[in-house]
């Protein structure tokens, strides 16, 4: 299917089509190994949060300090 061909369908066939999509890819990341160098980074992330240098925001904190929320 071509870009084209997927502009001139009805919207309610590409709201399905972007369903299908994301539930292949969610299927797909859940199941798809970590990267080393990810792993490293989340892991300094943690430690920053554990000595109090950064802190989570929830998704909201972070809408709003985007000027999104």
């Amino acid at each position: 299917m071509t870009t084209l061909q997927i502009k001139t369908l009805p919207t309610e066939e590409k709201l399905q089509i972007m369903e299908t999509i994301w539930e292949d890819m969610r299927d797909r990341y859940e199941n798809a190994p970590i990267p080393p160098e990810v792993i490293t980074l989340l892991h300094h992330r943690q430690e920053r949060v554990a000595k109090g240098e950064a802190k989570f925001l929830d998704w909201d904190q972070v809408k709003s300090a985007i000027g999104r929320g």
